[in-house]
């Protein structure tokens, strides 16, 4: 079972010079999409556990697209190993003017991540 949510980066999200994006929004993209996957399988939206592994792979930028997708890839009585990756689809063109953009030929995967969800056995409901 996969989810995948596409997000602009805002600068809002920009937290340090150059309009770079702090790491931790990736993770807070993973932990959406693990909510997702959650709710899919078990009707809940149950708790984030822990991370296993991060990987930060290239820079994202205020006005970046975002793609986030993760699996369930292992599932216990309550646990739920997920996977996850981040690839960068769209990216601003201020060379050319202010508001132009392009989507990538190829997405660049930005960020991947594996960790463990849980739900209650006593708030499954599939």
């Amino acid at each position: 079972m996969k989810s995948l949510i596409r997000v602009r980066m805002s600068l809002h999200d920009a937290h340090y010079g150059g309009n770079l994006v702090d790491g931790a929004k990736m993770l807070q993209l993973f932990g959406d999409v693990a909510t997702e996957l959650l709710i899919k399988n078990d009707g809940d939206e149950g708790l984030f556990r822990a991370y296993d592994k991060v990987e930060f792979l290239a820079p994202v930028y205020a006005g970046d697209f975002i793609e986030a997708e993760g699996e369930i890839v292992e599932q216990g009585n309550t646990s739920r190993k997920m996977i996850f990756e981040a690839r960068k689809v769209v990216k601003p063109r201020e060379d050319i003017n202010d508001s132009a953009a392009d989507f990538l030929d190829e997405p660049i995967v930005v960020c991947r991540a594996s960790g463990t969800c849980v739900v209650p056995k006593n708030k499954q409901r599939k």
